[in-house]
């Protein structure tokens, strides 16, 4: 997608600056770090490309309180890296996890396996600067866990996808590294002993960090299953794990890098369409059922411990159409949601992000509108903008 000019910010006040000289003459402004989401709703054409990458590195490492700020910028194996120097780590497993930056991760509300042991991106920012149209600096949260001032702007922040304002510096907590990590991967000839095992792994006392189904190619259903922790407990729920794998006949092995493929799913899915949906924990392994049966199932990925399944569809493009929809209605009628995740170029005037306009649509617009009056930010890319 072309873009008539491309603008690099030095700090958060170039920034700001640079956007109310876009409202002022009326220049739509898309937003990318590594551009690794790029194909995250209905994007439209834009004026400029307004980049974050000189937006990056740690601006303040508090170790004692667990806590961390890092421009927009940063990229999220840099901040892994640092972190572990020191012995911590960012609860978070997001896909396209080597490249991706804190900013986007934030916007995109970018979520892995971790999210249901660790919490999601809204429970780990507590702070953050966003760069407006109006040319100010928002300032939300702080650099303390324990921080009540002021509205909870962060939290409208998240998923927003830079329709609201750049987003230029951001605080989260970190934990201590876990002193073990060990998991399990297990194969089974039916969904119905995968998902039973993994809904027992997932309510087992000792929490694991994921717990994953996964449809194979050759068309067995995989479990994957990941415990950190300390020494003790680690151990304890592998060996539950184990012992629910064993009662359902299935085949376990050691964990290897099975997970990061599974994590990796919606970066190697550039073909037909990549549906994700929210479901009820009970709903998945029907869910998942439905979804093989589709004459354009190409793969599937469940977060069992989250209830988010994706299903990778590949076929003519009626087909791909008519079996997406066919999966946003079923997530539907079991009180979930869903929206196109992605998509090939060529579907996009056909096959748009939501189909149906979420709840909290009149809401959101209102807010839109306060944040981005002139309406230059990001044009298409949330249901609201």
């Amino acid at each position: 997608m072309a873009t008539v000019a491309r603008t690099i910010p030095a700090d958060p006040a170039e920034c700001a600056g640079l956007l109310a000289e876009a409202a002022g003459d009326r220049r739509t402004v898309r937003i990318i770090g590594s551009g690794t989401k790029s194909y995250l709703g209905d994007v439209g054409p834009t004026d400029v490309e307004l980049s974050t990458e000189r937006l990056a590195g740690v601006i303040d490492h508090v170790p004692a309180d667990l806590t961390v700020t890092l421009g927009a910028g940063t990229r999220m194996a840099d901040v892994a890296a640092g972190l572990a120097r020191v012995g911590q780590f960012l609860p978070l497993d997001p896909p396209h996890a080597d490249a991706a930056t804190i900013g986007g991760v934030i916007a995109a509300n970018s979520n892995g396996f971790w999210r249901a042991r660790y919490g999601g991106v809204r429970d780990l920012l507590i702070g953050t600067s966003t760069a407006l149209t109006d040319g100010t600096i928002a300032r939300a949260g702080g650099r303390v866990v324990k921080n009540v001032a002021g509205y909870d702007l962060d939290k409208l922040l998240v998923g927003s996808l830079g329709t609201l304002g750049v987003i230029v510096e951001a605080t989260l907590k970190v934990l201590p590294l876990p002193e073990k990590s060990d998991g399990l991967v297990a194969r089974f000839d039916r969904p119905a002993d995968a998902f039973g095992t993994a809904h027992a792994v997932v309510r087992a006392p000792s929490r694991v960090d994921a717990c994953v189904v996964e449809r194979s190619a050759e068309g067995s259903w995989i479990l994957a299953v990941q415990s950190r922790g300390g020494g003790p407990t680690v151990d304890r729920a592998l060996r539950d794990a184990r012992r629910e794998v064993a009662t359902r006949h299935g085949d376990a092995t050691d964990l290897g890098d099975d997970l990061r493929p599974m994590r990796e799913f919606p970066a190697r899915a550039i073909d037909g369409a990549l549906v994700r949906v929210s479901l009820p924990l009970a709903a998945s392994a029907a869910f998942a059922e439905s979804a093989v049966g589709l004459e354009s199932f190409a793969a599937l990925v469940v977060d069992v411990a989250s209830g988010i399944a994706r299903v990778h569809l590949v076929n003519d493009d009626d087909a791909v159409i008519r079996d997406a929809e066919a999966l946003l209605l079923a997530a539907r009628m079991v009180a979930g949601a869903g929206r196109i995740e992605r998509r090939a170029e060529h579907l996009r005037s056909r096959l748009l992000t939501w189909p149906n306009r979420p709840n909290g649509d009149f809401l959101m617009r209102r807010i839109k509108d306060a944040f981005d009056p002139a309406g230059i930010l990001e044009p298409g890319r949330s249901a609201f903008a």
